[in-house]
């Protein structure tokens, strides 16, 4: 038998523990869970948690990577797609399905949570969200420029600009589902941005 496996249960589910322990860290932060309360939550042993994670430090960077980069996965699918308003469409429709997925199988949105206040020797949760949305921005920006340079924006509309709008209306989205917004009304706020998007930024607005 495995280090990694030793002294864990026959029903230990590693998703299950990544999600029950982010639910903790999201509304705690990492310094304000305590192992005990981990242990307690995910129904296993202190000598488990350290064999299947090594440390509640390496518990908290694996939740914070589990769901953090499904967004970066949201963008690079996006920016992938070949007409520009369905590159937005999909960070903002895709992104809102994120942040609305049941509480069963997800433990809410990180950029609002408690988890971005505390660092650990291991992970600065806030600086690897920064670096994640810089990231994320960089790909859009790089997209929307070439739809610039295919001529799909009109003259003089700024792929920087248009970034930091689509960028701004994320983060509300972000918000707004941390404050208990539905999805049905966190798609129409969606569509609407994108309607206008297209109303005002796009070389046709026979898309909108």
């Amino acid at each position: 038998m495995s280090s990694t496996t030793r002294g864990r249960p026959s029903t230990f589910s590693r998703d299950r523990a990544i999600l029950g322990a982010a639910r903790l860290f999201w509304r705690h932060g990492y310094s304000g869970t305590s192992t005990r309360t981990l242990t307690t939550e995910l129904g296993i042993s202190t000598s488990s948690l350290y064999a299947a994670f090594g440390s509640k430090a390496g518990l908290f960077e694996e939740t914070v990577r589990t769901y953090a980069e499904r967004y970066r996965e949201i963008y690079q699918q996006a920016v992938a797609e070949p007409d520009v308003l369905a590159v937005i469409e999909r960070v903002l429709v895709d992104s809102v399905g994120e942040f609305t997925q049941s509480s069963e199988v997800h433990p809410g949105c990180l950029i609002s949570s408690a988890a971005l206040a505390d660092s650990t020797s291991t992970l600065d949760a806030r600086a690897y969200i920064a670096d994640l949305q810089a990231s994320n921005a960089e790909a859009l920006l790089t997209r929307l420029r070439q739809a610039a340079s295919d001529g799909e924006l009109r003259p003089g509309v700024s792929p920087e600009t248009l970034t930091s709008f689509i960028q701004s209306v994320w983060h509300g989205l972000s918000a707004q589902s941390n404050l208990g917004a539905g999805r049905d009304e966190l798609l129409d706020t969606a569509r609407l941005t994108l309607r206008l998007i297209a109303r005002q930024t796009l070389a046709t607005s026979s898309q909108a």
